[in-house]
C-alpha cells in the first residue's frame, strides 16, 4: 500500500506540474499553432528520467521509495513520454536495435494511427 501511494502522490504532483509547465510556456512564449507546451514537458521528462535511472541503477545513489515516487509517480503524471524514451534507450544500448526501432515506429506511428482512428471513429 505504500508503494501505490508513493506512485499516486508523485502523479498527483507530476500532473500539477505538467499543466503548470504548460501554463507558463502558453503565456511566456509567441502564440503558435505548434505544441511548444508539450514538447518541453517531454524533453525535461526525458532528461529527467535518463538522469534518475542512472542514479538508481548504476549509482545506486536513489533509494526505491524515492525511485517509485520520482519515476512512475512525479515522471508518470508529467509525461510518460520520459518512459517511452528510457525503454528505447535501454533497447539501444543492449543492441537490440530491431526491437528499438520497432518500439520507436510502432509507439509514434502506432500512437497516431490510434488517436486518428479514436477521433474519426467519434465523429461519426
Amino acid at each position: 500500500m505504500r508503494n501505490v501511494l508513493l506512485v499516486a502522490g508523485g502523479g498527483a504532483f507530476g500532473s500539477v506540474l505538467r499543466w503548470l509547465t504548460s501554463t507558463w510556456i502558453a503565456r511566456n512564449v509567441e502564440p503558435s499553432r505548434f505544441p511548444w507546451g508539450t514538447l518541453v514537458v517531454n524533453v525535461i521528462g526525458a532528461f529527467a528520467i535518463g538522469a534518475l535511472l542512472t542514479l538508481t541503477f548504476e549509482h545506486e545513489l536513489l533509494p526505491d521509495s524515492w525511485r517509485l515516487f520520482l519515476v512512475p509517480g512525479v515522471l508518470g503524471g508529467f509525461t510518460t513520454f520520459s518512459a517511452f524514451s528510457w525503454e528505447a534507450l535501454v533497447l539501444l544500448r543492449d543492441g537490440n536495435w530491431p526491437a528499438a526501432t520497432g518500439y520507436v515506429l510502432g509507439s509514434v506511428v502506432g500512437g497516431l494511427l490510434a488517436a486518428t482512428a479514436g477521433m474519426m471513429m467519434l465523429r461519426r
